[in-house]
């Protein structure tokens, strides 16, 4: 069990997470009702599938699992990938805290997917 997971952010998101100390993530996260993230060796996949032709400027930012404690859930996706998901104690869907983020990186496009050291 990693001792971290990811999220892919807008730079919207992680500046607004920066200001406030904490985020409900996107549209998708709130009707959903939990904030959607990757293991790492997802980031790539996930970049790919939802994000390839976006023009939103990205941020990886690796979160510290044990900071989300019973709130984190893996839970199958497609079958058989599972997907690290935040709902918060007892699935209440609480705010992912700026707290738990270890790091944040830029995502840099490139080759058509994208780079940063954290997936170097």
């Amino acid at each position: 069990m990693s001792n971290f997971v990811y999220r892919i952010s807008t730079a919207q998101e992680w500046e607004a997470l920066q200001k406030n100390g904490s985020t409900f993530g996107g549209e998708l996260d709130r009707s959903s009702g939990f904030i959607h993230l990757s293991k790492l060796d997802q980031v790539r996949p996930t970049l790919h599938n939802f994000f390839l032709n976006s023009k939103l400027e990205l941020y990886l930012l690796q979160i510290d699992a044990q900071k989300l404690g019973d709130g984190l859930i893996y839970e199958i996706v497609d079958g058989s990938n599972s997907f690290p998901h935040f709902y918060g104690p007892s699935r209440s869907f609480v705010p992912l805290l700026l707290d738990a983020v270890t790091k944040a990186e830029k995502l840099i496009p490139s080759d058509g997917g994208f780079s940063c050291s954290l997936l170097d």
